[in-house]
């Protein structure tokens, strides 16, 4: 007869119980000292199983520490890349008339990098070893993507022959968005890919070796309002000041960082096509402008006048991709980072001081504006002198998104992370021969080595006429023969297989390139000279070789 009864109490005990964690788990539970709002409903208590609090506990943990991790990460990375735009471009480089309000603002409430390098001087080899974290030596990519298999053939006798064409990035190659993924960042491409053999014409993305199969999950493939896409008609000419034409490439760029979500990491690389050639304009009122501003003794000035209208319709265009941003509310959230691929084009700019051009590996051609901003992160108004390259953008990232080195699956990066300039904390270090070893074993940054490898001839078509001797501002094509570069320091050599002869010039009190320490300098040109044929050895890298008779 007592049986019921004490079942009974048992269960009224274990309700009781259940009411209290209820009370005390609840999602209404008033957590401070306030008293509950009188307008709050009051919903009946349900039963809630020991799984389920240590599920809400968990959760409750991890949302804590992803919400931790995304106030010291960028929730959102943006990388701007120019096409061929110079060094000394812009106005917050120190032009002195183009006008480029958008990227100044981005300087100045940022960082500005005054020596800052392509990973080459040319298109397709900058931008693998840029998404690749490797320099080109290492990736065996080293030239532009052609239609097909084969090697050069210049219209002149050489001693050496290049190596073969190499037609895209191997598909083995893990790219930032490969990287960043296991990390939740879902990403985005636009604009100029240029890592593969033309497909269905000139730029074409191939269906097996574009964006989406380098990790990026959206893909957007436009020439936009660039002379790519005129075709065989040019668009009407705008005369009014300060109209522009529509970009259709900059419109999706800039509707689907709009349409991003809240709360979801994000990569997004704008691949713009200026301020590459051909360099025309439909904006009359630029050329009107530039043509009262460029002065009249300037070489190739009608070349001059129209570049300076690209460079500012560039900036028009990145300016509409900040104020998309601004214009959200994930601004502070978002690390934006600018730069080009390689260096001014010599028929259209002026590289002065530095040397040379895009298409060899004299400053000129591979030194490049880099700018980063994010606020409240890294600090307004900065620049830095510190040397980094291309191939540096890689661990850069993923040392601000929170990677460790054991989670990277590739330990042969050549990049070095340089977060800690842009916010300010240690970097860990990501790159090369050791990836487990501590911060405090790293290279010095003044013995940290940087290198460039070009094992071909340019121009392929037009090689006899190029002029010989690469200068300062020559505003001509010039010959470039197969040479590698290092920089360890201030001191730069370059070495040319032609010749087996090198050159060395001390960059801080020679930026221009213009007196050879070679024969002054005997033990350190050897030191250098030792250090770049240890290193392209040491990663296989492809070399122009004598030819066969």
């Amino acid at each position: 007869m007592n049986q019921p009864t004490r079942c009974c109490g048992i269960t009224r005990c274990l309700l009781i119980l259940l009411f209290s964690i209820y009370a005390v788990n609840s999602g209404n539970t008033n957590w401070g000292n306030e008293a509950p709002s009188p307008h709050q409903a009051v919903h009946s208590p349900k039963p809630i199983r020991h799984n389920q609090l240590q599920n809400r506990q968990t959760s409750r943990a991890q949302s804590i520490k992803n919400k931790v991790r995304n106030q010291e990460s960028p929730q959102n990375i943006i990388i701007i890349l120019a096409d061929d735009l110079a060094w000394s471009d812009l106005s917050c480089y120190g032009h002195s008339w183009h006008e480029t309000p958008n990227l100044d603002q981005l300087a100045e409430s940022g960082i500005r990098f005054t020596q800052a390098y392509a990973s080459a001087p040319i298109c397709s080899a900058s931008r693998a070893s840029l998404l690749t974290g490797k320099s080109t030596a290492r990736l065996g990519f080293e030239f532009v993507t052609k239609n097909e298999l084969g090697t050069q053939q210049i219209d002149q006798a050489t001693p050496l022959q290049a190596p073969p064409y190499q037609l895209q990035l191997e598909l083995n190659q893990l790219t930032i968005a490969e990287r960043l993924e296991p990390l939740g960042y879902q990403s985005f491409f636009a604009g100029k890919w240029h890592l593969n053999a033309h497909h269905n014409g000139y730029l074409g993305w191939s269906p097996t070796h574009g964006p989406a199969q380098q990790g990026f999950q959206k893909a957007i493939q436009d020439f936009g309002s660039h002379p790519y896409g005129w075709k065989k008609s040019q668009p009407p000419t705008i005369e009014i000041n300060g109209e522009y034409p529509e970009d259709s490439l900059i419109n999706q760029i800039c509707e689907t960082l709009a349409e991003q979500p809240n709360g979801t990491p994000t990569l997004s690389v704008a691949s713009l096509y200026h301020v590459h050639t051909p360099v025309k304009t439909t904006c009359q009122w630029l050329i009107r402008k530039y043509d009262q501003r460029v002065p009249m003794d300037s070489p190739a000035r009608e070349k001059r006048v129209r570049y300076a209208a690209f460079v500012e319709t560039l900036d028009h265009h990145v300016g509409q991709i900040l104020r998309t941003v601004q214009q959200s509310d994930r601004q502070r959230e978002t690390i934006i980072i600018f730069t080009s691929d390689n260096g001014g084009h010599p028929e259209y700019t002026a590289n002065a001081p530095l040397r040379g051009s895009k298409w060899n590996l004299y400053e000129g051609g591979i030194r490049v504006p880099f700018i980063a901003n994010w606020p409240n992160k890294i600090a307004p108004g900065q620049t830095s002198d510190r040397p980094i390259v291309g191939y540096d953008l890689l661990p850069t990232l993923l040392d601000l998104c929170k990677a460790k080195p054991t989670d990277l699956r590739d330990p042969w990066l050549d990049g070095k992370s340089f977060a800690d300039t842009l916010i300010n904390h240690p970097p860990k270090n990501l790159s090369c021969e050791d990836p487990d070893r501590s911060t405090s074993q790293a290279e010095p940054e003044h013995q940290r080595e940087m290198i460039w490898h070009f094992p071909y001839y340019h121009p392929e078509t037009g090689y006899a006429s190029a002029i010989e001797k690469i200068g300062i501002d020559d505003f001509k094509v010039s010959k470039t023969h197969p040479h590698s570069a290092i920089r360890v320091g201030r001191h730069k050599l370059i070495w040319f297989p032609e010749t087996d002869s090198t050159e060395l010039y001390d960059l801080d009190s020679d930026p221009s390139e213009s007196i050879n320490l070679a024969d002054t300098s005997p033990s350190l040109n050897q030191n250098l000279r030792q250090r770049l044929t240890d290193y392209l050895e040491r990663v296989n890298a492809r070399l122009a070789i004598a030819k066969t008779k």
